[in-house]
């Protein structure tokens, strides 16, 4: 049995518009995606930067939000560039004392170990051995004489992450300044009252979600952050590690401890290995003290100082943490579990919306 459809023209015209209305939009997205991605980190950076400056502002006998936006952007430029002052030499420092100590380490590996000498005698694997330790200290040797051209060729790229960078931090600051005049012309465009005093609850929850998330995310960074810089310190006076790795280490463990769930063993391992290359019963030491740490962190520091904690669900959390830093890198990582909670507020409010407006209509 065959059966015939009877489309008019209006009805497929319309059908294959939307498709393609669809995929232009879609299209557009995608080209301007780099662009969203840097509006949508000034926007971001403006949420979570918003309640310092409006204390900032009713502090100042002017009550002016520009001046009280440039001394926040001041203090946050100063400490940024305190931060990448001592990290960098100590980092760089112990990465080429790495390099220059691996052909050392494989002659002593070679030589020291008995068992493998006679493995190699015994099978004639010696030609092979020295080809591949030959090019292992060529390569390091190779690796460390090409720093300098290295970090020429990479100039362009450094200077593109500058010019991101600056773009951001201007988005933000204009942002931070005109923010308050823009949304209340917004609410002005409402003509339905109790529409706007619907949106209005809902952005402030999600603006709420937002600056609760991040300050109490930076609070127990600043303290996994704290607690390992002090540990290195102490480790250096056991051990012979530097001392100046304190202040790296407390650094990079604050900065990858804002990725929720692996950012900070990320961090630990990381320096872990920097330790390593000076005392590895020190880097071992730091490493179990900081799985310890994490256990207290997630059952207590956490907890306490996120006591508004977004009511979601650990896979939903994971899933969240993946996908923003496939898309977006270390920033998507950092910013993906508020976005999740905005998300999630708005789709609450949707369900509860329509719940509402079935139940009218019942009673009705």
């Amino acid at each position: 049995m065959k059966y015939t459809l009877d489309i008019d023209t209006k009805t497929f015209i319309r059908f294959w518009l939307v498709v393609i209305g669809f995929a232009l939009i879609a299209l557009s997205i995608y080209i301007s995606l780099p662009a969203l991605m840097i509006v949508g980190t000034a926007l971001f950076l403006a949420i979570a930067l918003n309640p310092p400056v409006s204390k900032i502002a009713n502090m100042l006998p002017s009550k002016s939000r520009v001046l009280s936006t440039a001394l926040a952007f001041v203090a946050v430029i100063l400490i940024l560039g305190a931060v990448i002052f001592l990290v960098v030499p100590p980092v760089v420092q112990q990465t080429s004392k790495f390099i220059q100590t691996v052909p050392s380490l494989l002659d002593s590996a070679t030589t020291q170990y008995s068992g493998f000498k006679e493995f190699v005698d015994r099978y004639g694997l010696q030609p092979q051995v020295n080809e591949v330790v030959t090019s292992i200290k060529a390569g390091a040797t190779q690796f460390a004489s090409g720093i300098g051209t290295n970090l020429i060729a990479g100039i362009g790229s450094i200077l593109s992450v500058i010019t991101t960078t600056v773009v951001v931090l201007v988005l933000t600051f204009l942002m931070l300044v005109e923010g308050p005049v823009w949304v209340a012309r917004l609410w002005e465009l409402y003509n339905d009252k109790d529409l706007m005093s619907h949106h209005r609850s809902t952005v402030k929850k999600m603006y709420s979600v937002v600056t609760g998330y991040v300050s109490g995310q930076l609070t127990v960074a600043a303290i996994a952050g704290l607690t390992a810089g002090i540990t290195v310190f102490i480790l250096s006076l056991f051990f012979g590690t530097p001392a100046n790795l304190a202040i790296p280490t407390a650094a990079i463990i604050f900065v990858l401890s804002l990725i929720p769930f692996f950012g900070a063993i990320i961090g630990a391992v990381l320096m872990s290995f920097v330790l390593a290359i000076n005392s590895p019963i020190a880097a071992l030491i730091f490493f179990i003290y900081f799985i310890v740490y994490q256990q207290v962190e997630g059952n207590y520091i956490g907890p306490k100082i996120q006591s508004k904690r977004l009511d979601l669900s650990p896979l939903f959390i994971l899933v969240s943490i993946v996908i923003g830093i496939v898309l977006f890198g270390i920033a998507g990582g950092i910013i993906s579990i508020p976005v999740a909670g905005c998300v999630k507020i708005l789709v609450d409010n949707y369900i509860e919306r329509n719940r509402k407006k079935n139940s009218d209509l019942k009673t009705a």
